[in-house]
């Protein structure tokens, strides 16, 4: 970290620069987009676009990436799982697309199950629908899943995760929803490496929403994918249709080229050089921490994360005289501020993932200083 104005732009406003060692998290400040990205937004600078045209192609420019029929650039996953739940309660409607949020008449249930429920489900309930639970904490059958569909039902809903558990199969739930005449909209927001597991979530149901900060396209930035005819209607909720529920998701121009150029880099990317790469930069801060009694280091590989790995810094307690908490609490507390994630009382984790070249350094140094005893 050569530079010596870093953060300042955050200092001048009294508020402290992270050094960010736990992935994209929205709290942290979610991406950082690449130079080729942030170059494609400086020269989507130098001109003005129609939007309704700019949505419409860049739509098509990822649906064609990714193998389904139509997609739509949002503000972000949460946004996309909003105007998703919004079109499959109004359909093509323009009175019924205007009368949003007041329901009335409209069928507006969308199932999903218990098990699944996450802290960004409200998404489905934002523009008036109502989230019906089935199941349990424990899990679900497909029988239940069948009968919590009812004459109000507008849609099923899905989150995708790596692994299911006791959740119905998302082919499944998908041919259930299908044999009632339902769409399914599926919450994939990280679910988006290895590729063909991501071009398998986009196409595995009828609106599909993904982030796009996993990707490092800008953080404000998302997507939903899948069904044409759907994909037209969750347009017209949109920030730019008519009497929009969605007025207040507004994309920029900029930060539409950001993401359409960040998952086009995605894609192309050979993943296998990126993980070696992080690889270096782990045996540099194991290297840092050479020689500490009591202080191990081993990388974990995450099969399904976008992350790819981390580093488990595991130490002694005993020789330290503090557990990893307090060790993330001084980390947190210095200078410059380093943001870890911890596992258990004798781990701290470190993604490469987010670190910027040379901090590495910074945290190895930093550790090494809290861990000597």
């Amino acid at each position: 970290m050569a530079n010596t104005g870093w953060g300042n732009i955050y200092k001048k406003l009294g508020a402290r620069p992270v050094i960010n060692a736990t992935g994209n998290q929205t709290v942290r400040g979610g991406s950082t987009p690449s130079a080729t990205v942030r170059d494609a937004m400086r020269q989507a600078d130098e001109s003005y676009v129609e939007m309704e045209e700019l949505l419409e192609k860049s739509g098509q420019f990822i649906a064609e990436r990714l193998g389904v029929e139509d997609a739509y650039v949002t503000a972000g996953c949460y946004a996309a799982l909003v105007l998703a739940s919004a079109a499959v309660m109004t359909g093509d409607d323009p009175d019924k697309c205007a009368q949003l949020p007041d329901t009335t008449g409209l069928k507006n249930e969308i199932v999903f199950q218990k098990k699944q429920h996450y802290g960004y489900d409200r998404a489905f309930t934002v523009p008036g629908s109502k989230l019906i639970s089935v199941g349990d904490e424990n899990g679900c059958t497909a029988v239940a899943l069948k009968d919590a569909i009812g004459e109000n039902t507008a849609a099923v809903a899905y989150l995708i995760q790596p692994d299911q558990g006791n959740a119905v199969p998302l082919e499944e739930a998908v041919e259930i929803a299908h044999s009632h005449n339902l769409p399914l909209i599926a919450d994939a927001a990280s679910q988006i490496y290895p590729l063909d597991y991501f071009r398998r979530n986009a196409q595995s149901a009828d609106l599909v929403c993904f982030g796009g900060k996993y990707f490092n396209a800008p953080h404000s930035t998302g997507f939903i994918c899948g069904r044409k005819d759907l994909i037209e209607i969750v347009r017209a909720h949109g920030f730019i249709g008519p009497k929009p529920v969605g007025r207040g998701m507004k994309v920029d121009r900029q930060e539409i080229i950001g993401l359409v150029t960040a998952i086009d880099i995605w894609l192309s990317t050979n993943h296998e050089v990126r993980s070696k790469e992080q690889d270096g930069r782990y045996a540099v801060l194991a290297e840092g921490l050479e020689n500490l009694d009591g202080v191990s280091c081993e990388v974990h590989y995450q099969e399904n994360s976008h992350t790819l790995s981390n580093l488990h810094v595991t130490f002694d307690t005993a020789i330290s005289g503090k557990d990893a908490a307090q060790v993330a609490q001084e980390l947190d507390a210095g200078t410059p501020r380093i943001k870890v994630n911890t596992h258990g009382k004798e781990t701290i984790v470190i993604s490469a993932y987010t670190l910027n070249q040379g901090e590495e350094d910074i945290i190895a140094n930093a550790l090494r200083h809290l861990l000597r005893g």
